[in-house]
């Protein structure tokens, strides 16, 4: 296993790692809309944050060798439902060729945001 850590992505918030590579596969850590210079939420509204989230999957794809298109599965969280289709707006931008995905509405995520995508890829 190889431990992946960027200053172009997030840090940790809590006690686990940015992302790990393990058996040719890039398994990154939830995120959610923060600017990883500040630690501060990014945007109000869901196009912001998904574009924040975007950035930041990608600095950890690209800190692995990776690709948006490498990826083979994302794990998607929304704090409304009724986020659903602007957040597929903005996710369907990065995701051009369509991983398999898992979607689902949680009641709050961590600090009051609107989103995290966490994924997993070939490295």
């Amino acid at each position: 296993m190889k431990k992946i850590s960027t200053p172009n992505a997030p840090a940790a918030i809590g006690p686990y790692s940015q992302a790990y590579i393990s058996s040719g596969l890039l398994f990154t850590s939830g995120q959610i809309a923060l600017d990883p210079a500040t630690g501060a939420v990014v945007g109000s509204t869901i196009e912001e944050q998904t574009e924040q989230v975007m950035k930041n999957l990608g600095a950890l794809l690209s800190a692995a060798g990776s690709s948006y298109g490498q990826t083979v599965k994302t794990t998607c969280f929304l704090a409304d439902m009724g986020d659903f289709n602007a957040f597929n707006e903005i996710y369907g931008r990065y995701f051009t060729e369509k991983p398999a995905r898992s979607c689902v509405a949680v009641k709050t995520l961590p600090k009051n945001v609107l989103c995290e995508v966490e994924l997993i890829a070939e490295v």
